[in-house]
């Protein structure tokens, strides 16, 4: 039995389906998920991670008697079902629950992909060793963070990012039908604008993303749109009537990019991966007083997937009210051209492929968990 809660558990849990089934021709599953997981698993989740997705305090609170309603669903399947084993992905809020009711029952719980526990609610862990049997890391700096808490059941599977980048720069259009199918009639270098994937990011760092790229006049800025997000709401909010946006063509968008703009999570891992110079930026409401707070609340250093996994600020990173046009132009100028903040940017990136390795993290998950199982038979 999977769960996963959200459109990236879906395809990492879709990966991990596969592999199992490439391991065990009879696997049965029931899961959580999407329509990733459906095909892969060809059968109907038990529930569509749509149905589990809410995002902030506010609707957290609101939702919660359907949280509730989710969680108790799962508890019954995970009893009928009996499952040789529980693979929970991601989604902590929901599956540490899961993994506490489980680990009652008596029954094998494996986590793919850690909770975040290094950055902030640190209080979870004491529950984690208790509750889950292993842990699948896809973070390399976790395996010896985990080990200081006394938490030895953590592996390092590697980082399907590198997978799923890899898979995509193979298949990438030629820069000419990139132009082509996206109606760039324009010549000028590339500056990719990465506003992030909801629409509070969206509205908070875009504008600011097209201030600063403006500065830049001998460029033209696109913006990589989230297939969640109708091109209306970009419009409405860039107030730029000149404004390209390209859906489904983020990876050749960076790639074909002398650099990008890029709103803190996922994008700046595959940025990075793919070679593009970025500046990281995350604007939220802005202030002050927030930054403080995050200070407090945050256990770590750097808050973009690349910094903390080399473990130094290799890109730059504008957080809340340091998060200015002025501030990301500073930044930007350097990697548009030739210039000893771009190489050292460069070479970082190679630093960080050698650190995640070349596992592929749902085939070595796959084969932990299948082993495991038949050894327990």
């Amino acid at each position: 039995m999977l769960v996963a809660g959200e459109a990236s558990g879906d395809l990492h849990g879709s990966r991990l389906i596969k592999a199992i089934s490439e391991l065990d021709s009879e696997a049965d599953f029931r899961f959580f998920g999407g329509d990733l997981m459906a095909n892969a698993a060809r059968r109907s989740p038990n529930l569509h991670y749509k149905e589990m997705n809410v995002m902030g305090f506010s609707e957290v609170i609101r939702k919660l008697p359907a949280i509730w309603r989710n969680l108790k669903m799962a508890k019954r399947l995970l009893l009928d079902f009996r499952p040789d084993v529980l693979i929970l992905i991601d989604f902590p809020g929901f599956n540490l629950k899961l993994a506490k009711f489980a680990h009652k029952h008596g029954i094998r719980t494996e986590y793919y992909i850690s909770p975040k526990v290094w950055a902030w609610k640190e209080w979870r862990i004491p529950s984690m060793k208790k509750n889950i049997d292993r842990l699948h890391s896809i973070l390399p700096f976790e395996i010896p963070y985990f080990k200081k808490h006394d938490f030895n059941k953590a592996v390092y599977v590697g980082n399907p990012t590198v997978e799923e980048i890899d898979y995509s720069l193979k298949h990438i259009a030629p820069l000419r039908h990139f132009r082509e199918r996206n109606g760039i009639t324009d010549e000028r270098p590339l500056i990719a604008l990465l506003p992030g994937s909801r629409r509070s990011e969206i509205s908070n760092n875009l504008p600011l993303m097209i201030e600063a790229a403006k500065k830049y006049p001998e460029f033209q800025y696109i913006v990589a749109g989230a297939p969640s997000i109708p091109e209306k709401f970009y419009r409405e909010v860039a107030q730029d009537p000149g404004l390209t946006i390209v859906f489904g063509s983020t990876h050749t968008l960076v790639k074909y990019s002398k650099a990008a703009l890029v709103t803190s999570g996922t994008a700046t891992l595959e940025t990075a991966l793919i070679g593009t110079p970025q500046v990281v930026c995350y604007r939220a409401n802005g202030s002050a007083l927030s930054y403080k707070i995050m200070e407090k609340l945050l256990k770590v250093k750097y808050v973009s997937l690349p910094n903390l996994i080399v473990g130094n600020p290799m890109v730059p990173e504008l957080l809340l009210h340091f998060c200015t046009p002025t501030a990301i132009s500073r930044e930007l100028s350097p990697l548009l051209q030739p210039s000893p903040r771009r190489d050292r940017q460069l070479s970082d990136y190679k630093a960080l492929r050698r650190k995640l390795g070349t596992f592929i993290a749902s085939d070595y998950a796959a084969n932990l968990i299948v082993n495991t199982i038949k050894e327990g038979k």
